[in-house]
């Protein structure tokens, strides 16, 4: 019998957590949905509608990792950069802020959101975006998880990656348990975002868009509205191809203007744009992106990784760590853990349920033992034969078979 699970988010800690479960449980059945229309979240890589080939990062900019994560996550930084998913960041950073001694920074020349769906690919699953989950109920033994489009299926264990407000609002007995759990509301309101705006600019070939220095991306401390500007090619390393500039506002900013929709803030941040980088050509087309959720600024006490909600429902995610790649991956640790056990509880019962419909602990002992080999002897007590049997079902060789 697999175990349906289903990963709620379509960043890297529900890529990864898949891809963790994928290797530990190959058989297990993985469902992942998403509200958005591609895979990303947070570390989303945007297309000129004009020219597929010309991106722009409009969330992480590129991957940092110190000496100390580089040697706990070393198969993950492997892995990305033998696949060429990864490269050092070679260009230059104006304006960056001292980093530890030995700390590697990797850029994406696919893009930021070609680690997302690297870890997707590994965990085999195909993810069905604009999928907007509403509610989350409990009915007879499953959770019953229903999308504003009205689709329903039921799954065995889901796990939660969004960011941890969004939570908040969610119907069905996921709403009944927090509101009756107080530390556990009170730990998951403490948790908080910043929230700043990305702006994406694409241009047509030949054209001259250029920093200070000829620097490829700066940070920047004495402008009211931007606070990072990179000419976003150039820092991953394209410089063949039709130039992209991604700018991030700043915090303040970002939380001035944070009900406001990306089609009134646009036209205010491009003519920003304008006189902060007057000598820029007109772009050939602009994206705005509001981070309501940007970076983790208060994290969930204790930083656990995750937190169970129920039996079969846990949520995780930069939240429950801190805001990047070796946080979500922290996170997505603890959450394929936590699966691993909840698959293991849910075939345990399965287990015991066909023992006891097969009258097994009823049997003689000479029955036993010819059934199941010299493990069960003649004269055991009943307790210890129980014992055994039951060990013998979860060995992990019995638990693969009993998935085919």
């Amino acid at each position: 019998m697999m175990t349906r699970v289903l990963l709620v988010g379509g960043g890297l800690t529900s890529a990864v957590t898949g891809a963790l479960l994928r290797r530990e449980l190959p058989h297990i059945e993985l469902i992942l949905w998403d509200k958005a229309r591609g895979a990303g979240g947070r570390m989303s890589t945007s297309r000129s509608p004009y020219d597929a080939t010309c991106t722009a990062d409009l969330g992480a900019q590129y991957i940092s990792a110190t000496p100390e994560y580089a040697k706990l996550h070393s198969s993950y930084y492997e892995e990305l950069i033998n696949a060429g998913v990864l490269i050092p960041l070679s260009s230059k950073v104006l304006g960056m802020r001292t980093s530890d001694e030995g700390t590697k920074h990797y850029v994406t020349p696919n893009g930021i959101s070609s680690i997302v769906k690297h870890f997707i690919k590994e965990a085999n699953v195909t993810p069905k975006f604009d999928h907007h989950v509403r509610s989350i109920d409990l009915d007879n033994g499953k959770w019953n998880v229903r999308t504003l489009g009205g689709e329903a299926d039921f799954f065995d264990a889901v796990v939660l990656t969004m960011p941890v407000p969004q939570i908040f609002g969610l119907t069905g007995t996921v709403k009944d348990i927090i509101e009756k759990d107080d530390k556990l509301r009170a730990g998951l309101q403490s948790v908080d975002y910043s929230s700043r705006y990305a702006l994406a600019l694409f241009f047509e070939e030949d054209v001259n868009v250029s920093l200070e220095d000829e620097a490829a991306a700066q940070y920047i401390s004495s402008d009211p509205v931007l606070r990072f500007v990179a000419v976003d090619n150039k820092k991953r390393g394209l410089d063949k191809m039709k130039p992209s500039v991604v700018l991030h506002t700043s915090v303040p900013f970002g939380k001035a203007h944070v009900e406001k929709t990306p089609d009134q803030v646009k036209p205010l941040l491009i003519n920003h744009v304008k006189e902060a980088f007057p000598n820029w050509p007109e772009p050939k087309y602009v994206k705005c992106q509001k981070w309501r959720f940007s970076q983790v600024t208060s994290a969930y006490p204790g930083l656990p990784g995750y937190v169970a909600l129920a039996d079969g429902l846990i949520a995780g995610g930069d939240g429950f760590t801190h805001s990047n790649m070796d946080g979500c991956i922290e996170s997505a640790k603890s959450l394929a853990a936590a699966v691993v056990q909840i698959s293991f509880n849910h075939l345990m019962t399965a287990i015991v349920m066909t023992l006891h419909s097969l009258e097994v602990l009823n049997w003689t002992p000479s029955v036993k033992r010819r059934t199941f080999g010299k493990e069960f002897g003649e004269g055991r007590e009943d307790s210890d034969t129980k014992s055994k049997m039951l060990k013998m079902a979860t060995h992990p060789t019995y638990l693969c078979a009993s998935t085919n």
